[in-house]
């Protein structure tokens, strides 16, 4: 048996190795099992409850829910069966944007997860607009349930399902996931069946995930990084068990002890900056100890690598520190598969370096969403890369510098079928022979590396008459133990500046050792001797900048870029418009001082 569409893959599950745990959630204190078997029942109850309230092929449904669990999967799966067009939708999602969805996409029915996401959707739709039903998944006055949706399916609704079911060709639609990017309206990216079963197909044999494994998913499903990652899972037999929140995914891991999960360069960054955090609860010994064997594992280059002195001291390491993180993550963590947004190289050689292989990718929704990975093979990982093209796709660059840079362009069956009616938006990035120009700048490194190096559309030019790469050079700052976040401003400005989020646990520690009084990160980013510190850090990296890139002023912010407060995309890309905007100022005092 084979699966081509997405609906598939269960069934296909249940024929090769069904599963006793195929899904699970916590459900209060206990955890809530869904085998193979059950979850087929409940995707076929959700198909017969839209069938009775009358949905058809390619009406169109949103998906607002603020995490995943396995009613997400009986939901997408379950509308997919009959041809209703899932749009699945980001949880901190402006309510404009949102009411823009709404009216383009002309969705007549919206399943939300809680209250909040209920407020979201009802304030969007004020108006009149074509959304006519809200259901809930969890149970809210005056609110519809989900439960009230789902119906035990009779036989004339299995007979009607089976037809559907036969009637949907790879090629259809199937979903449409609307991406704001950094600046504009959303753009409906349409994506059919092929284009992500193409994308499972390609990367199930470059994960060393099987049927025996536990994985953990945690991230938003309406990323169609996540969504695909997770039938990816099923699709080889995991056990997937979800977290509904990610401030208690430590908790969690040590309860699952799963051997593999995905997330964002963030969490990674949070968990490096907990290490920190307990280091700064130990005595002088202690914090020494974390701290050498953090800097250790940064020059960690792969075990084929090192020098018999370095693998004495990393055993030595390992004893003392690196096997506690590991068994705070649960003890049986192989690989974490990281994307979405660009991961400080060091983060891979710490983790590696401790037992925990990270591996970076690289993709967009418009490829559903993986065109290159690296890999978990010895000789298939290149840190600082996104790793190897994946199997099935074309990827070249185009309009190359001297050193090989220019834009990234592929073409392969994950590409999308085009943006929901915006035909002269899809004829700009997509040509009659199916290349995709994604607007990444980037070259190929080590013979089949790629290398992302900034998006084509953010590169600026000083008033020197020189071009600047800005991702470029805030991953160098990045690279700093004190820096959290950072942009740098220079567009038509005569040099560069950069607007920093310092990381206020090594910071904390910093001030602690030196005898500077600590008071709160608002008032600190003002302190002389912190301005110092982070002035001698960036005179250290600006060595290796080019001189056009040399950052010349720095201010320091004391609040994180978030997705709420508008400073990021949901898929943790600065919005380099609206920081601009909102800190107009202090980039003012910057040029002007």
């Amino acid at each position: 048996m084979d699966f081509k569409r997405l609906f598939d893959i269960l069934p296909y599950q249940q024929a090769r190795y069904p599963q006793k745990v195929a899904l699970a959630y916590r459900a209060g204190a206990h955890w809530k099992n869904y085998s193979t078997e059950e979850c087929i029942d409940m995707v076929n109850r959700v198909s017969a409850g839209l069938l009775e309230q009358g949905l058809v092929r390619n009406d169109k449904v949103l998906l607002l829910v603020h995490c995943g669990s396995p009613f997400w999967n009986f939901l997408d799966l379950g509308m997919q069966q009959i041809g209703v067009i899932v749009i699945p939708i980001h949880a901190t999602v402006p309510t404009k944007e949102l009411n823009y969805i709404i009216n383009d996409a002309k969705a007549t029915l919206a399943i939300v997860s809680n209250q909040a996401m209920y407020d979201k959707i009802a304030a969007a739709n004020e108006g009149g607009h074509s959304l006519k039903n809200i259901y809930s998944i969890e149970s809210l006055p005056n609110v519809k349930s989900l439960q009230e949706l789902l119906i035990k399916p009779s036989a004339e609704h299995l007979s009607a399902l089976a037809t559907l079911k036969a009637t949907i060709q790879e090629e259809d639609l199937v979903t449409i996931l609307y991406t704001s990017g950094t600046t504009g309206i959303p753009k409906g990216v349409m994506l059919s069946h092929k284009n992500i079963v193409s994308n499972i197909k390609a990367t199930i044999s470059l994960v060393p995930i099987n049927c025996e494994k536990r994985v953990v998913s945690f991230l938003p499903l309406s990323h169609i990084l996540e969504r695909m990652v997770v039938y990816t899972y099923l699709a080889v037999g995991a056990s997937v068990y979800y977290v509904d929140r990610p401030e208690i995914l430590m908790e969690r891991l040590q309860e699952i002890k799963p051997q593999y999960f995905a997330c964002v360069p963030r969490v990674l960054e949070k968990m490096h900056d907990g290490i920190l955090t307990l280091a700064a609860t130990k005595g002088k010994l202690g914090r020494r100890m974390i701290h050498w064997s953090l800097g250790l594992a940064e020059r960690y280059r792969g075990r084929r690598k090192m020098g018999m002195r370095y693998r004495m001291l990393l055993f030595v390491a390992d004893i003392l520190v690196y096997r506690h993180w590991r068994k705070a993550m649960g003890g049986k963590i192989e690989g974490i598969m990281v994307g979405a947004a660009a991961l400080q190289e060091k983060l891979c050689r710490i983790f590696a370096a401790a037992g925990i292989e990270v591996r970076e990718g690289y993709g967009l929704t418009e490829t559903a969403p993986v065109i290159a990975f690296n890999r978990f093979e010895p000789g298939g990982v290149r840190y600082g890369t996104v790793g190897i093209p994946i199997p099935g796709i074309e990827l070249k660059i185009i309009e190359a510098n001297e050193k090989g840079e220019g834009e990234i362009v592929v073409r392969g069956p994950n590409v999308m079928m085009g943006y929901y009616q915006q035909e002269a938006l899809t004829q700009e990035v997509l040509d009659k022979e199916g290349w995709f120009r994604t607007g990444d700048i980037g070259q190929i490194v080590h013979k089949r590396f790629l290398k992302i190096t900034d998006r084509k559309k953010d590169i600026f030019k000083t008033t020197s008459g020189k071009y600047v790469a800005p991702q470029v050079v805030e991953n160098v700052l990045l690279s700093s133990r004190y820096i959290s976040q950072c942009m740098i401003v220079g567009f038509n400005r005569p040099y560069v500046i950069a607007l920093i989020v310092p990381a206020f646990t090594p910071l904390k520690l910093w001030c602690e050792e030196n005898k500077v009084h600590w008071t709160s990160p608002q008032f600190m980013v003002l302190n002389p001797k912190v301005q110092g510190l982070m002035e001698r850090e960036i005179a250290i990296l600006n060595e290796g900048l080019r001189n056009v890139e040399k950052i010349r002023r720095i201010k320091l912010l004391y609040e994180d870029w978030t997705v709420e407060a508008g400073e990021l995309t949901t898929t943790m890309k600065l919005r380099r418009a609206y920081i601009v905007e909102k800190y107009q100022q202090k980039i003012a005092e910057a040029f002007r001082n």
